[in-house]
């Protein structure tokens, strides 16, 4: 893994590494929720179908292909430079709402192939947040360091995030990376658990500007992959993480959504539920990076 960037700066190979497959463990609850404690995270191979993430990208560049933001065919993801999705007459949050929910879509992100995962996970019956985050990252484009606590700190305390490739993401096209052994930097993670999120304007939200300094500083290393279709991350809220910069060399669009999931019996926090949840910050799906047309977007959470 030698094209992995961050910021604008290539990481050290002696900094990346692979995350571990817990593929071959997938039906054993036990071993996933060990490896959640020891490892921050759980990475799971090719978890959905392939034919339904495929059909779930078809659906969503499709729809961006609507307001000219993809050329044809619209599933390769190839950026125009274009946007016409501010004209659209319903506004960009009601736009960003019905490509979030669209058939194809859910059936990856709260499909029958989740839930018997998160299930298992839990050890119980799960349920996921209506909310879903869907996340085209054009040539350019990386996610900040962070924690996802902040933004989920009320309902359940046993929260975990789901983050599903749609479609294949090698290195050079910004996929998710966990930062090795986060999960225990007890030093910041005290301070984020006293936050409640409900303001764009709360602290901790981006944890550092120099993300390559932070890592070596911490004695850690950014654990990514050559993600392939359907292959799925669950991580607890206090797993620092991030997305590496998108600089694919053909202009591909990368696309991933991601989900918070908890055990059914727990108290739900209703920002996340519903056909038009309020989320975080109460503008519903407008609040979203992903709603803003790709032309506006540029490494924002």
């Amino acid at each position: 893994m030698q094209d992995g960037i961050i910021q604008g700066r290539r990481i050290p190979e002696s900094l990346l590494a692979e995350y571990r497959d817990s593929s071959d463990v997938i039906s054993d609850g036990s071993v996933l929720r060990d490896r959640i404690s020891d490892d921050g995270y759980v990475f799971l191979r090719r978890a959905i179908d392939n034919n339904d993430v495929m059909a779930a990208r078809r659906e969503v560049f499709e729809r961006l292909a609507e307001v000219g933001e993809m050329k044809q065919p619209a599933i390769d993801g190839i950026f125009t430079g274009n946007s016409r999705r501010r004209e659209r007459p319903e506004g960009l949050g009601e736009f960003w709402r019905s490509v979030s929910q669209g058939t194809a879509l859910r059936k990856v992100s709260h499909g029958e192939r989740a839930y018997p995962i998160l299930s298992t996970v839990f050890g119980e019956p799960s349920r996921p947040h209506d909310y879903i985050f869907l996340r085209p990252g054009i040539v350019g484009n990386a996610t900040h360091l962070h924690f996802d606590h902040p933004f989920f700190a009320r309902g359940s305390n046993h929260i975990v995030t789901v983050w599903t490739a749609l479609g294949d993401i090698p290195v050079d096209e910004g996929p998710l990376f966990v930062l090795e052994g986060s999960h225990r930097f007890s030093d910041l993670i005290d301070p984020v658990l006293q936050i409640d999120y409900d303001s764009n304007d709360a602290s901790k939200v981006q944890m550092t500007d120099d993300a390559i300094e932070f890592a070596q500083q911490r004695g850690s290393r950014f654990l990514t992959t050559n993600f392939e279709a359907g292959d799925m991350i669950i991580f607890g809220m206090t797993t620092m993480h991030g997305s590496l910069d998108n600089h694919s060399a053909i202009g591909r669009t990368r696309l991933s959504c991601d989900v918070r999931w908890q055990p059914a019996a727990d108290p739900i926090d209703e920002r996340y539920v519903g056909d038009n949840p309020p989320g975080t910050t109460g503008a519903g799906y407008g609040e979203l990076n992903g709603a803003k047309p790709l032309t506006e977007q540029w490494h924002t959470r």
